[in-house]
């Protein structure tokens, strides 16, 4: 087996007072060869730290030097102080760190008990994938659950996790836009033609295809898509059917009509007769 050696070069700054009796040029002679004087550490500097491989044979270093004893024992003192305080400086660091993180972690944004979302089928291949969203009241987007059929239980498994995983990063305020730009252009089978969304024609695997289709619906990246919006309304062809009036036509359109329990009128606000001042007072 062989044994390192492990070499430390510090600067070391300090100052030795010594008491003279009398000053003369014998006496100051003599001071390199006293060990009785008072030694102060002014600094002590990590210079370089260099490793040797040693033969079993050879186990004892021959690079000590003489060194005066109370030099060397005030030397070592202050070593062992500064590293001690620099060890408890680092735990004190990482227990604020961790309290911190711990903090960090508690503030999830709990989607609510009845949530808003959409189903988006889509076939690649001959792989039918299921995307489920589920929104908080403000619109964003907080989950997501992917299906899928003609797969093992391993697969499935996988990508039910993966889109628990997901839904915690939302829900504890990760942003969506750092999860396409990670996932977006993914390469795996199965790949190619998308069958079933308008938007969305081609895809390079299953993790490239959901990303982009949450960026077009809920970022507005329509960089990402393969074709112009084309369901969009026309206000002005809307018309009353079974004496509705057009704008309930509409909401009933874009709501989900299972999230309101078919109750549209009692979930509607009237507005029409209620005007807003946008004029600033100076």
């Amino acid at each position: 087996m062989s044994k390192y050696l492990v070499e430390t070069f510090y600067t070391c700054s300090f100052k030795i007072t010594h008491k003279l009796d009398e000053l003369s040029e014998k006496k100051l002679s003599e001071l390199e060869n006293r060990n009785d004087g008072e030694v102060e550490i002014v600094d002590v500097k990590l210079n370089t730290r260099k490793t040797k491989v040693l033969n079993n044979k050879n186990t004892k270093s021959e690079l000590t030097e003489k060194k005066s004893p109370i030099i060397s024992s005030v030397v070592n003192e202050k070593l062992i102080s500064s590293t001690k305080i620099k060890t408890d400086n680092d735990s004190n660091l990482n227990q604020t760190n961790a309290q911190k993180l711990k903090n960090k972690f508690n503030d999830r944004s709990r989607m609510p008990d009845r949530r808003k979302g959409y189903i988006q089928k889509v076939t690649i291949g001959n792989h039918k994938i299921y995307l489920h969203t589920g929104e908080y009241d403000d619109g964003k987007v907080g989950e997501i659950f992917i299906d899928m059929n003609k797969e093992g239980e391993l697969v499935k498994a996988l990508m039910n996790n993966f889109a628990i995983a997901i839904s915690l990063g939302l829900q504890y305020g990760v942003p969506l836009d750092e999860f396409v730009d990670a996932f977006i252009e993914t390469k795996f089978e199965p790949s190619g033609q998308i069958k079933g969304n308008d938007r969305i024609l081609s895809a390079s695997s299953i993790l490239d295809y959901i990303f982009r289709e949450l960026a077009i619906s809920y970022l507005g990246r329509e960089d990402l898509a393969h074709t112009p919006s084309i369901n969009k309304h026309d206000h002005s062809k809307v018309q009353s059917y079974d004496g509705e009036d057009a704008f309930l036509k509409l909401v009933k359109d874009i709501t989900s009509k299972g999230f309101v329990r078919n109750k549209y009128k009692d979930k509607l606000v009237d507005l029409s007769n209620v005007r807003i001042n946008l004029k600033s007072n100076k």
